[in-house]
């Protein structure tokens, strides 16, 4: 390919999309490129602190927990409050309680202080995600999301690299480094960021046109749910790489440094990949998408059963980042077209649970099956998560309305006939996107959110 076709097909890339958006973009990747904590954790507390390796697993799941219990909480914030102020308060409690953690030294101080920073640096995906649905015109969300995630696995690689030579350093360093990065992304949402939110448009009888959303109302949308059990699975998919197969490969004699090598092709790919082929599958059918990335990701991990080589390995992880690389953008649009505009807070924060979930039980269910059967029946069983998966979206989706351009969000109808109190259709405010799109409005900021892993996003 010549220079210029490379220069043609960033620029296709990235042309059209708001300013806004790239506030957005940017602070994501300032985000992720404090992210040290995350990378040198397990050593801190085994070698700097010289605790069990059990104990460190308790501080993981901890800070899973915490993940878990703000999602829900986060949503209903940036629906009420609205997306900057969740944004200012989740960000500053972020770099506040990772300063703190740094300080801590008794071991029930590190879990509890642990278990809040899991809550504060959640608590900023709904706000994000809403925002992205907000600011980007529907036919762009699914690259707007592509680039996001693009960004969030472009930071944790230079973080990664960078979290060895700060700890060696100082391991109070890393922490109060990543404070001050989160600090930093703070102070773009109080500079640059004004409310995107959509405001709610009334009748001439004072009545709002649209009905009331809460938890309940996204409980009883069964689509989405369904959308959001089939999440969980994937995200049970991906988690695999974090625990499950390490273990694995070190059962079957490799060293820590192959497998490194080995996840390392993982994010390598992601960054090569996620723009080209984003703009391959951008205006295909979600549901053949969501099919495949699902085989990709469940069969990619399947064929870890038959590796005996570090290329075996590394085919695999070539195999389930594809499906990965497709999964992530599309997972995104879709839960932004079944999402009603003012529920776009709840909706994002029930799908960042099924991250969150899965990211306690994946580590559980993987070792379990590894002690009582062996690696082999859990790559097969993923092979088989991967399946369902797969056929749960085409049952889902089958019948899902086509996206018109000039429309944006699929009515959530499950939710509608099935809560006695809700009627009418759940649009999104075109004006409001329309003079956000258009630069009507100054750009935005905001920090890039991602589940309680080392690097995946959904979503993100």
């Amino acid at each position: 390919m010549s220079v210029a076709a490379v220069r043609r097909a960033v620029r296709e890339s990235v042309a059209g999309l708001p300013g806004a958006f790239w506030w957005l973009w940017t602070s994501t990747l300032i985000n992720r490129l404090g992210a040290f904590v995350a990378t040198f954790m397990a050593l801190y507390l085994t070698i700097e602190r010289g605790y069990s390796a059990s104990y460190a697993g308790a501080v993981a799941a901890l800070h899973g927990l915490g993940a878990a219990v703000s999602s829900v909480g986060a949503g209903v914030m940036t629906d009420r409050l609205g997306r900057r102020p969740t944004l200012l308060m989740a960000q500053l409690s972020t770099a506040a309680s990772v300063a703190l953690l740094g300080f801590m030294t008794h071991p029930a101080a590190i879990a509890a202080v642990a278990f809040l920073v899991g809550m504060t640096s959640n608590a900023s995906r709904p706000a994000v995600q809403a925002m992205m649905a907000d600011i980007v015109a529907p036919e762009d969300r699914v690259r707007a999301f592509a680039l996001n995630y693009w960004a969030i696995n472009l930071g944790f690689a230079f973080s990664s690299a960078g979290a060895g030579f700060v700890a060696e350093h100082s391991y109070l360093l890393g922490f109060l480094l990543e404070a001050g990065m989160t600090l930093v992304c703070a102070v773009v949402v109080f500079v640059k960021l004004p409310e995107s939110r959509p405001e709610v448009t009334r009748g001439a009888d004072g009545a709002e046109p649209e009905p009331r959303i809460s938890i309940g109302t996204v409980l009883r949308d069964r689509r989405y749910m369904s959308v959001v059990a089939l999440s969980f699975l994937m995200a049970l998919i991906f988690m695999q790489a974090y625990v499950a197969l390490p273990v694995a490969m070190g059962e079957s004699g490799f060293s820590s440094s192959d497998f490194g090598a080995a996840i390392a092709v993982n994010g390598v790919l992601i960054v090569a990949l996620q723009i080209p082929v984003t703009r391959f599958i951008e205006h295909r059918d979600p549901m053949r998408l969501l099919i495949v990335a699902a085989l990709l990701s469940g069969y990619g991990f399947g064929l870890t059963a038959f590796a005996g080589s570090l290329a075996a390995y590394v085919l695999a992880v070539c195999v389930w980042t594809l499906g990965e690389v497709i999964a992530s953008p599309t997972q995104m649009g879709l839960v932004v077209r079944l999402s009603p505009t003012h529920g776009r807070g709840r909706y994002q924060g029930m799908f960042t649970l099924s991250w969150s979930v899965a990211a306690l039980t994946a580590p559980v269910a993987g070792g379990l099956v590894i002690d009582a059967y062996g690696a082999e029946w859990l790559w097969a069983g993923v092979a088989g998560v991967g399946t369902v998966t797969a056929l749960g979206f085409w049952l889902v989706m089958r019948d899902l309305p086509n996206e018109d351009g000039d429309t944006t969000d699929a009515t959530p109808a499950d939710a509608v006939s099935t809560d006695s109190g809700s009627a009418g259709a759940l649009t999104t405010d075109a004006l409001s996107i329309n003079a956000l799109s258009t630069g009507a409005v100054s750009p935005v900021g905001g920090v890039g959110g991602e589940p309680a892993v080392p690097r995946t996003d959904p979503v993100a």
